[in-house]
């Protein structure tokens, strides 16, 4: 428990089990209280490897449902768990768990309802590996969504967040996509609810086993993420309703 609230960390695998053990030892459990991992079908061992590390909460999908489609398992799982902070953390050790702490301090003491960390804050994200082209790509895309949806977030792409349940329980997921933009789906119903977003400095490791997607996933996700910001602004126009955000 942390100041008496329930902290449940997700994580959202598929091919982890090179990186879950390295990922798991890291979690701060003074604070943590349950770990949830879904396994959206992966052809490895992640299972057998999450259940050797005693992991208690395993889920496996039998088919892949998507990025998005994981994260929403773990979601109602975290919920029906009644996690009063739930941190979504990536099992491929691309993400420093150390971090934790500072992210749930910031909702359990009740400064933020939600927290990310970014990779571009300092200079983790080209320090630690990214790839030059997905780093300019990060900042062209976040400053056109800065625009569209009228914030300022150094970055909408991390896949480190941090959400107080009562942000979770308030969201509708029924709608949002499967696939990555499900992630800037999220943000964009967070911001229409009012529900304000803090960011903490995140190193960041880019290396073989750590998941990533290629060029051309990458090319999609970009034009999938600019249509969401799009889709936003008109909807806050009251221009076209969208039903991710009904």
């Amino acid at each position: 428990m942390y100041h008496d609230k329930k902290v449940v960390v997700v994580l959202p695998a598929y091919r982890a089990a090179l990186t879950l053990e390295r990922t798991y030892r890291e979690i701060p459990f003074d604070i943590v209280d349950e770990v949830i991992l879904v396994d959206d079908a992966s052809p490895d061992n992640t299972v057998d490897e999450a259940n050797r590390l005693g992991i208690r909460h395993v889920i496996r999908h039998e088919k892949n449902k998507g990025y998005g489609g994981n994260q929403k398992s773990c979601y109602r799982k975290a919920m029906e768990l009644k996690a009063d902070i739930v941190v979504m953390l990536h099992p491929d050790y691309q993400y420093t768990p150390k971090l934790i702490v500072a992210m749930v301090s910031l909702i359990g003491n009740d400064l933020y309802p939600v927290v990310f960390g970014s990779r571009i804050l300092g200079k983790g994200a080209l320090k630690g590996g990214m790839p030059l082209y997905k780093y300019v790509a990060n900042r062209f895309l976040t400053l056109t969504q800065n625009v569209l949806m009228n914030q300022k977030l150094s970055e909408y792409h991390t896949g480190y967040r941090a959400f107080s349940g009562e942000v979770i329980r308030s969201l509708d997921f029924t709608h949002n996509s499967d696939d990555f933009i499900f992630d800037n789906e999220m943000i964009a119903q967070i911001f229409h609810k009012g529900f304000e977003i803090a960011e903490v400095t995140c190193p960041t490791k880019y290396f073989k086993e750590a998941s990533s997607i290629n060029f051309r996933r990458s090319s999609i996700y970009g034009l999938g993420v600019l249509a969401v910001s799009l889709r936003y602004r008109l909807h806050r126009w009251g221009i076209m309703r969208w039903k991710v955000l009904q």
